[in-house]
């Protein structure tokens, strides 16, 4: 059923380039590339057998591909597992002109180990979990916020125990096997406090008094999430700031599903403040894969004053800025951040703010009230940046 969903990243034809393509876990990554790409060849480093071979030969797909010299298309899916077959890639590339698909959920290995990255010859394309866009649209957001964006959460009536087993396979095969920590319990214990800080400024220094451990290795935990994709920073706008401001960066997970079940949220319910903290996870995700998909390259901030007044997103140099608020009442007390911006930046082109009310409107102020359909819509048709 999860086959049926057009995704809405496009990868370029068989054979034209050769590129990197990274996501978290169960993304979909590699179904994506058995859609795009039905005749490529396929080296799967997931199977045992395949990943032995390669390990203590990587040469042996130098060999494999000078013998067949009709296929110049190559998928290699889980490629950090053997960064040594980088460098036939290389040399195949190179000599041979043989183009590559190279799929991975964590460039950790890779960049750590110091592995052939190919020098810029790959383009880095990224691939989340589902946006709601790509969801038909009697697709409830209340059923997205509390299975998760996974496409197996997102069309599961049994999300809960697919999360839980996600979280479980995530330390065993991902950082256990990966020999990412040496301490995996307290990586696990830093994980489920970590998740409470998802939308939230870090600060390193009480999340480590909270797990027992020092500031340097929490700071180390959160690159591990990062390199393995299952979250990313968004650092404070520090542009010409007229008065003091938040300079700590906030942190959002990939997939709310699995904030859900780290946090131990249960159900989410509207009008609850979980719903308002997963309502804003999922607006930086569809934010962010808009931004990859439609390679955009835009700069996401957030903006916040030492008194507390914030604005969740900022675009670029404020082309646009987004509060997000999972009322179905905007009042002025949920437009102070986007007016106080505009007063240290007058140079700020547009104000949003992205709600549960039922139709768009927009204030005196000039600040647009977004319900998120609405904004969903106008995000992938490229009306906002």
């Amino acid at each position: 059923m999860v086959d049926n969903y057009k995704r809405l990243l496009q990868l370029p034809n068989g054979g034209e380039e050769t590129f990197f393509l990274w996501g978290p876990r169960q993304t979909g990554k590699s179904t994506l590339l058995r859609q795009t790409y039905p005749h490529a060849i396929w080296v799967d480093l997931l199977k045992p057998e395949e990943f032995r071979r390669y390990i203590s030969h990587p040469e042996h797909l130098r060999e494999e591909l000078q013998a067949d010299s009709k296929n110049r298309f190559v998928v290699i899916d889980e490629v950090q597992k053997v960064p040594g077959i980088l460098d036939e890639v290389q040399y195949l590339h190179e000599l041979y002109g043989i183009q590559f698909a190279l799929c991975g959920s964590s460039a950790r290995k890779l960049k750590h180990g110091n592995a052939n990255m190919l020098g810029g010859r790959a383009i880095r394309y990224e691939l989340n979990g589902f946006s709601l866009a790509e969801l038909p649209k009697d697709y409830v957001l209340n059923d997205f916020l509390n299975r998760g964006y996974l496409p197996r959460f997102a069309m599961s009536n049994a999300a809960t125990r697919l999360q839980h087993s996600y979280v479980a396979n995530y330390l065993k095969e991902e950082i256990a096997s990966e020999g990412l920590v040496r301490n995996l319990p307290s990586f696990s214990e830093f994980l489920n406090i970590a998740a409470l800080s998802d939308t939230e400024t870090v600060n390193y220094t009480n999340i480590a008094r909270d797990v027992g451990l020092s500031a340097d290795t929490v700071k180390n935990y959160f690159e591990i999430l990062t390199d393995t994709m299952l979250g990313r920073f968004v650092q404070s706008y520090r542009r010409r700031p007229k008065r003091r401001i938040s300079v700590a960066p906030k942190f959002y997970f990939s997939d709310v599903g699995v904030v859900n079940v780290l946090t131990r949220r249960g159900h989410i319910a509207t009008g609850t403040s979980d719903f308002g903290k997963a309502f804003e996870n999922w607006v930086f995700h569809e934010l962010n894969s808009y931004n990859l998909y439609r390679e955009r390259f835009a700069d996401i901030h957030y903006w916040r004053l030492s008194t507390g007044v914030e604005v969740d997103f900022i675009i670029n140099h404020i082309d646009v800025a987004i509060e997000v608020k999972s009322s179905d009442r905007i009042h002025s007390g949920h437009l102070k951040g986007l007016i106080q911006l505009l007063e240290d930046h007058p140079e700020t082109k547009r104000r949003v703010v992205v709600c549960s009310e039922p139709k768009y409107r927009q204030t005196s102020e000039g600040i647009d009230i977004m319900p998120f359909r609405y904004f969903l819509e106008a995000l992938w048709n490229g009306d906002l940046f």
